[in-house]
């Protein structure tokens, strides 16, 4: 048996940035996990899974000692991103409205992961247990217990990082409230004839929105006229289906068809799908277990804002812990961890309801609905007050500042 003062349960994205926030408090943390990321080779593909990492996640990052490798490997900055219907509705947000150089990255998910474990490597007062997996955990007054298949461990707080489907929170008996959206997201790799990697933008469609997210330029010299981006298709699931059943060839008939014509010419290289669904944790703790990332929350993905709102969970619970250790209390009772998700479940909501009201909005069929979301666009980017003030405080608070 060894103890902890923390055991983080998933080392993914939001795991390995809480041991690693919680390691920086001086407590000693254990980080189970299933499988190692995947070393870094240039020449690898781009993976399929990415996120929109915001500037506030990179100050995190950059805090943890991870973003300076990222960067090193392979992160594209946007400057710019454009959301429209109809062409004469269209909307710009620019990082300059905000007095920033760039708004965010696109990085690969693995990417991300794998810096956060070379920085865990380097902590003596971290430990890894992987390969390993959870099959029980207790609680008492005093600790945790928590049964792998080779070890057992205890810990004064347990985190639950183990995503959507977390069995952390199963076993606390944690319900959760969710829907389903009906529709599936088509993620696509593709090579672009033009190079236009400092804008993000998405159409919404009757069907579901499309998006472009640009990824870095090119592997070598000789590509380098080249882009790579990851596009995003929302549609109804049989549809995704049907796509995601084609060629690469066939697909690329199919997005040339739907996607609007700035994409330019372009070349399959990757595909994958996933469905939409809505899950919030009726509560984000159980006496000395917390629930961070998708383990408390997911969220429509349309404006990338999931894996940020899971770092504004890292950062939260440092500076809980932060503050009682600050303070002389025992950081690791009930009540003071509790602060934690006062601290975040407002947040975590208002976004999710904020994506939701924009999901249906641009679902609805309705002429006169049609009508209301273009004039409104247009007019947040042609009214000076709605210009200067909302869209600007939207942007920001987008971006986490």
């Amino acid at each position: 048996m060894k103890n902890f003062d923390c055991v983080v349960v998933g080392g993914g994205m939001i795991g390995a940035a809480s041991a690693l926030a919680l390691s920086q408090l001086g407590l000693t943390v254990a980080l189970i996990e299933k499988s190692e990321p995947k070393c870094f080779d240039i020449e690898q593909a781009f993976d399929l899974r990415v996120s929109a990492i915001s500037l506030a996640s990179e100050y995190l990052l950059e805090q943890l000692g991870a973003w300076s490798q990222i960067k090193q490997w392979r992160a594209c900055p946007y400057k710019r991103l454009g959301v429209w219907e109809h062409e004469y509705a269209y909307t710009e947000f620019n990082a300059k409205d905000i007095q920033q150089d760039h708004l965010g990255h696109i990085v690969e998910n693995r990417l991300l992961q794998l810096s956060l474990w070379q920085q865990i490597k380097a902590q003596s007062n971290i430990q890894l247990f992987c390969p390993e997996k959870l099959v029980s955990l207790t609680q008492d007054n005093d600790k945790a217990t928590l049964i792998l298949t080779q070890i057992t461990l205890t810990a004064k707080l347990v985190i639950a990082a183990d995503g959507a489907n977390s069995q952390v929170r199963q076993l606390v008996n944690i319900g959760t409230t969710a829907w389903d959206y009906q529709q599936s997201a088509m993620l696509i790799n593709v090579k672009t004839q033009m190079s236009q990697q400092d804008i993000t933008w998405q159409q919404y469609l009757p069907t579901g929105p499309v998006a472009f997210l640009p990824l870095a330029t090119s592997f070598d010299s000789q590509t380098a006229a080249n882009g790579y981006a990851s596009l995003v298709w929302y549609h109804q699931r049989d549809e995704i289906k049907r796509l995601s059943a084609l060629s690469n060839q066939q697909l690329q008939r199919e997005v040339m068809a739907m996607f609007p014509q700035k994409l330019g010419q372009i070349e399959v290289l990757a595909k994958g799908a996933f469905p939409l669904t809505r899950r919030h944790a009726n509560t984000y703790q159980n006496n000395r277990v917390l629930l961070l990332g998708d383990s408390a929350h997911t969220i429509n993905p349309m404006a990338g804002q999931g894996v940020n709102l899971g770092f504004k969970d890292v950062q939260a619970l440092q500076s809980v812990i932060a503050s009682a250790i600050g303070e002389g209390e025992s950081w690791h009772k009930a009540h003071v961890l509790g602060r934690y998700e006062k601290m975040r479940r407002t947040d975590n909501l208002l976004m999710q309801s904020t994506m939701d009201v924009l999901y249906h909005a641009f679902s609805h069929p309705s002429p006169i609905i049609k009508v209301l979301r273009s004039a409104s666009l247009l007019a947040v980017n042609k009214v000076p007050l709605l210009n200067n003030v909302v869209k600007n405080k939207a942007l920001a608070y987008a971006c986490g500042i």
